[in-house]
């Protein structure tokens, strides 16, 4: 049980990021720019956390097969959710421009966001209490990629919810509701998945991996590149060999 507490401590303070960066993008008016210039170093920090923690620990899991089909199926699944979610007016959530539509625009864009944040988020939370199985310590290297990726996260969506015209009640609600709901992610990937064969925990830990890739390609890669153009790709390896420094440290 003090696992998953622990697990959810974790998930909890990674989550915490989305609340931090969304006070950031509310309150002050950051530069497009630099939005997409931390947009694309969290971008590198997740690539780096996806192939060096959550890919290669499912394949020394489990092998190649599950880690192929749980990377597939994660990324199928949540790009038929996005898709889904886009049609219903949350395709440029994590934009801080004006792309977002305001609810007088687009009826029930809110609640769209809103299941489009979590769907974002729990992939990477699941994976932070995934990691604390089998009593080793938790892996700094995901957390840290986790709450470096989730600041320019929050800070790029409420920017852009600000511009729409949301409430501070519903931005900060709904970042406060996702944190929260990060931490009990984070608790359920430890006590749910910690009695799963090396194999189906393979698989899971695959498929949330895949799910994250498909989020930064579909949206943060996106975000980053349409402001910092030719620097995306510059900054984002940065993040990534920060990161991959952070999981050899």
């Amino acid at each position: 049980m003090l696992d998953a507490l622990i697990a959810g401590g974790w998930g909890l303070l990674a989550g915490a990021a989305l609340v931090l960066g969304a006070l950031l993008g509310y309150a002050l008016r950051v530069p497009p720019r630099w939005v997409a210039l931390v947009m694309a170093f969290g971008s590198g920090v997740l690539l780096s956390a996806v192939s060096f923690e959550l890919i290669d620990d499912a394949h020394e899991r489990g092998g190649l097969a599950p880690t192929a089909l749980g990377a597939a199926l994660g990324a199928a699944l949540y790009t038929g959710a996005n898709a889904v979610l886009a049609r219903r007016g949350a395709r440029h959530r994590k934009r801080s421009g004006g792309q977002q539509p305001s609810e007088g625009e687009r009826p029930g864009s809110g609640s769209a966001i809103a299941l489009g944040a979590l769907l974002d988020g729990v992939p990477e939370s699941v994976v932070i209490g995934a990691s604390l199985i089998g009593g080793g310590a938790v892996s700094a290297a995901t957390v840290g990629a986790v709450f470096v990726s989730n600041v320019p996260e929050g800070l790029s969506s409420a920017s852009g919810m600000r511009r729409a015209g949301r409430s501070p009640r519903y931005v900060f609600g709904l970042w406060s509701g996702i944190a929260l709901v990060s931490g009990v992610s984070a608790l359920l990937g430890r006590t749910v998945l910690g009695g799963m064969p090396d194999a189906a925990l393979a698989g899971v830990t695959a498929l949330a991996a895949g799910a994250i890739l498909a989020m930064i390609a579909d949206t943060m890669i996106p975000e980053a590149f349409e402001q910092a153009h030719l620097l995306t790709g510059l900054v984002t390896v940065a993040g990534f060999l920060a990161a991959f420094a952070l999981s050899q440290a």
